[in-house]
């Protein structure tokens, strides 16, 4: 007879994450292709401006350097692609780009969020998987580690916290 515990069994091999930082960006208003080619919803979205501050670094969004591209799946999943400047404090460049997903827990959440609304970061999954493009020199540790991105939805903006695998 097998036994399961009530409580999770720690891994050797469990991911341990750092905060690196968070990302705050104001968007432009969406254009929409629908249906696209693909038969879904395409968008694009511009990051017109923003900031990003956390322990080791800190920074403007590059106004309208790139924005996202979502797709949005016809089961209310939306699919992200995007790819946008960043600058340090000390001029350095950084390119990144970021995959992910946002889906709402409800139809009712998924409505209000459509009507660009205020909702709570416990209504909606939205997680990304960027990767950073950084020169060598003080900021190059953004690309030598993976990052996961918790965001979250606000009206007209995104806000995303970075945590560094490590």
């Amino acid at each position: 007879m097998t036994v399961t515990p009530d409580f999770p069994i720690p891994h050797a091999f469990a991911p341990k994450f750092e905060f690196a930082f968070t990302v705050s960006i104001d968007l432009t208003k969406a254009i929409f292709v629908t249906p696209s080619s693909q038969g879904a919803t395409r968008a694009a979205v511009w990051a017109a401006q923003g900031t990003f501050e956390g322990p080791r670094i800190k920074g403007k969004v590059i106004p309208m350097s790139g924005g996202d591209f979502p797709l949005v799946r016809p089961n209310g999943v939306i699919d992200f692609d995007a790819r946008y400047m960043l600058e340090a404090d000390d001029g350095t460049p950084i390119y990144l780009q970021s995959r992910g997903y946002r889906w709402p827990k409800t139809a009712e959440i998924g409505e209000k969020m459509a009507r660009n609304e205020d909702v709570s970061p416990d209504d909606y999954y939205m997680r990304v998987s960027p990767k950073f493009d950084v020169p060598e020199g003080p900021h190059d540790w953004m690309s030598k580690h993976i990052f996961v991105g918790v965001a979250e939805k606000v009206p007209n903006a995104n806000r995303i916290h970075y945590f560094m695998l490590l």
